[in-house]
C-alpha cells in the first residue's frame, strides 16, 4: 500500500502484558528550581499580579515547523551533538525512541541519508547499550548515546538516542527523513530510553507537561509541533478532552463509527491510538471492508482501494464519536487524490490486543481535528483544525 506509513506500534506485546507504572512529574516550580530560574520567573511575573490568567503566562514553549511531504509524511529538522549535525525527522506519537542514521550503518538505507558522526561532536557520551525497533513499516538496530538535541529552537540536553547500524529493506532507503523521534509514553520504549519530551518537561525547559499538534492539508505549509503549549489560531471552536485508556500509545476509547446515522462499524465501542506517525486511518480488516463497501471503493492493479473521482464529492461524511462527541470525517478528509486517482484513505490492518483490535487515527484523522497530546493529565483534547 504505498500511501501506508505506519512507524508506531512498537513492542505491542510487551505493552499488553506488562501494567504501566505511574510516573509523578516534577512540578514547574521543582524544574525552574533545580535549573536555577525561579528568580527570573518570579521576576518577569511579578510585573502583573495578573499575569497567570494571561495566554503568555508561564509560556515556555518550543514550536518546531513541520514540512508536509505529499499529506503522506510530516517531518521536521532536528540538530545533534556539538557543532549541530542536521537530521530530519517524523514526529511520531506512535512510538517513543529518537534515532537518527549513523556512521556505523551499512545498510543501502544510510547511504542516500545524513549520518551522524560521534567523532564530530564534542559533546558525545558513548554507551554500551543496543537498541532494536520494529515499526508497522521498516526497522532499525544500533547503539544507544547521548548527546545535545536542537529541537524546536532550545536545547534538549544530555539526551540518548540511537545510532542506527543496520536499517533493513527497502522501506528507509526510499523515505524522505532520515531518522523517527518518538512521542509516546517511556513504557513502550525500547531499551528504557528517555524520549525526547520527557526529557525536555525534566529539564524544566517546557512550562507545560503537554505537547499540540497541526498538520496541514493539500502539500500546503504551515504544519507544526508546539512543545508545552496550545495555540488557539490553529483550531476553531473549543477543545473536547478524552481520557487515555492505556498510557502507553496516546490511546483511547472510541465509542462507535457511523455513516448515515447507521452503525458501520465499532457498534459497542473499540480502541484506537492517535498517532502521526501512519498516513492513512487504519482499523481492523472486516470494519474496514464495511466502509470501503460503503463508499463504493474497489481494488485497482496497484492494491490500492480506489472510487471514482467523479462520485467522490458526494461520499457522506464517516463519524467517528469519541466520549460523547461526534468528529466526521468528510470525503475530502478520506479521499487522496494521486496520479488522477481518488484513494481511500481507510487502510485494514488486525492489530490484536486484550481489549480488541486496535484502530489507528492517523494523519487522515489528525488533519481534521488539532491535537493535544496531554501528559499531566493523560488525556488527548481534539478540536476542528482551523
Amino acid at each position: 500500500m504505498k500511501w501506508l506509513l505506519l512507524l508506531g506500534l512498537v513492542a505491542l506485546s510487551e505493552c499488553l502484558i506488562y501494567k504501566v507504572p505511574l510516573v509523578k512529574k516534577k512540578s514547574l516550580r521543582r524544574n525552574l528550581i533545580q535549573h536555577g530560574l525561579l528568580a527570573d520567573y518570579l521576576k518577569t511575573h511579578k510585573l502583573n499580579p495578573a499575569s497567570k490568567y494571561l495566554k503568555e503566562a508561564a509560556s515556555f514553549t518550543a514550536t518546531e515547523t513541520l514540512e508536509n511531504y505529499l499529506d503522506m509524511e510530516y517531518f521536521g529538522t532536528i540538530g545533534i551533538g556539538t557543532p549541530a549535525q542536521e537530521f530530519t525527522v517524523i514526529f511520531d506519537t506512535g512510538s517513543s525512541n529518537l534515532w537518527v542514521p549513523s556512521v556505523y550503518c551499512s545498510s543501502l538505507a544510510c547511504y542516500n541519508h545524513n549520518l551522524f558522526n560521534p567523532e564530530d561532536s564534542s559533546t558525545f557520551e558513548a554507551t554500551s547499550e543496543t537498541v532494536s525497533i520494529a515499526y508497522g513499516t521498516g526497522s532499525m538496530t544500533g547503539i544507544l548515546g547521548y548527546d545535545t538535541v536542537q529541537v524546536g529552537g532550545i536545547s534538549d540536553t544530555n539526551q540518548i538516542f540511537g545510532l542506527s547500524e543496520t536499517e533493513p529493506g527497502s522501506f528507509l532507503y526510499y523515505a524522505p527523513f532520515d531518522g523517527i523521534l518518538g512521542l509516546a509514553y517511556p513504557s513502550i520504549s525500547a531499551s528504557g530510553a528517555t524520549p525526547v519530551f520527557d526529557n525536555l518537561w525534566d529539564q524544566g525547559l517546557v512550562s507545560q507537561d503537554l505537547f499540540s499538534v497541526y498538520l496541514s492539508s493539500d502539500d500546503e505549509s504551515g504544519s507544526v509541533v508546539m512543545f508545552g503549549g496550545i495555540d488557539s489560531s490553529y483550531y476553531s471552536g473549543s477543545l473536547n478532552w478524552v481520557p487515555l485508556s492505556s498510557e502507553t500509545y496516546w490511546q483511547i476509547t472510541v465509542d462507535s463509527v457511523t455513516l448515515n446515522g447507521e452503525a458501520i462499524a465499532c457498534s459497542a465501542t473499540c480502541q484506537a491510538i492517535v498517532d502521526t506517525g501512519t498516513s492513512l486511518l487504519a482499523g481492523p480488516t472486516t470494519a474496514i471492508s464495511s466502509i470501503q463497501n460503503y463508499i463504493g471503493a474497489s481494488e485497482n492493479s496497484d492494491g490500492d482501494m480506489v472510487v471514482s473521482c467523479s462520485a467522490a464529492s458526494e461520499l457522506p461524511n464517516i463519524i467517528f464519536t469519541i466520549n460523547g462527541v461526534q468528529y466526521p470525517l468528510p470525503s475530502s478528509a478520506y479521499i487522496l487524490e494521486s496520479d488522477d486517482e481518488c484513494i481511500s484513505g481507510f487502510q485494514g490492518m488486525d492489530l490484536p490486543t486484550s481489549s480488541g483490535d486496535l484502530w489507528i487515527l492517523g494523519d487522515v484523522f489528525i488533519r481534521q481535528y488539532f491535537t493535544v497530546f496531554d501528559r499531566a493529565n493523560n488525556q488527548v483534547g481534539l478540536a476542528s483544525a482551523a
